[in-house]
């Protein structure tokens, strides 16, 4: 496999990107100068350096003090309404959703959704940190469960329900999922303000 085809194939691990579309990127890089190239690799190198994950929620953000900071800016906001905790999929959902400002509570990222087929979900998604963030959320009132409204995530809303019965069958915690507002096989990340605005009136 020669260098093109390898770039390719590391294209189409991206999200939402076929092999036509990555192999467009492959070719935009070679029309580049080896300027462009290089300060690409750079940057993405600096990614990694200048980053961490939250502690708190699992969101990954910039921090001026990698050595210090492990609580992003939005869990460490003490206007945050702790009696919420909004479940999403991934760091996009979460970003769509705090730039609405529809919402103000305590967000968790599950780090994907479950595929229907799949039977060892423990290293698909953070269920076994969710299990024990719950019991320490003294504050919580109710649980959100905000998927993309496809068949994957309604299957993921099920199994988040499921796993997390025996905990809240002993506490007074409320667990919804997000109402009508949201068209069947929406994307939560590509969500205007007034539609999330909406699912969240109207979750359930």
């Amino acid at each position: 496999m020669d260098t093109i085809e390898k770039l390719t194939e590391i294209f189409k691990e991206f999200p939402g990107i076929g092999e036509r579309q990555a192999k467009r990127f492959v070719y935009f890089l070679m029309a580049k100068n080896s300027d462009y190239a290089e300060g690409l690799s750079l940057l993405i190198k600096e990614l990694r350096k200048d980053t961490m994950q939250c502690s708190q929620c699992f969101r990954f953000f910039v921090s001026p003090n990698l050595k210090k900071e492990k609580v992003c800016e939005i869990c460490a906001d003490k206007n945050i309404d702790s009696s919420t905790l909004m479940i999403v999929e991934k760091d996009s959902d979460l970003e769509s959703i705090n730039k609405s400002r529809v919402y103000n509570g305590k967000y968790f990222i599950l780090g994907g959704l479950i595929p229907i087929i799949e039977k060892n979900t423990n290293k698909t998604v953070r269920i076994n940190e969710l299990i024990k963030k719950i019991p320490n959320e003294k504050s919580l009132k109710e649980i959100i469960l905000a998927f993309s409204l496809n068949p994957q995530g309604n299957h993921t809303d099920f199994y988040i329900r499921n796993q997390l019965k025996d905990i809240l069958k002993s506490s007074a915690i409320k667990i919804s999922s997000l109402g009508r507002g949201l068209s069947t096989g929406t994307e939560l990340e590509y969500s205007d303000n007034d539609t999330l605005k909406n699912a969240l009136k109207n979750r359930q």
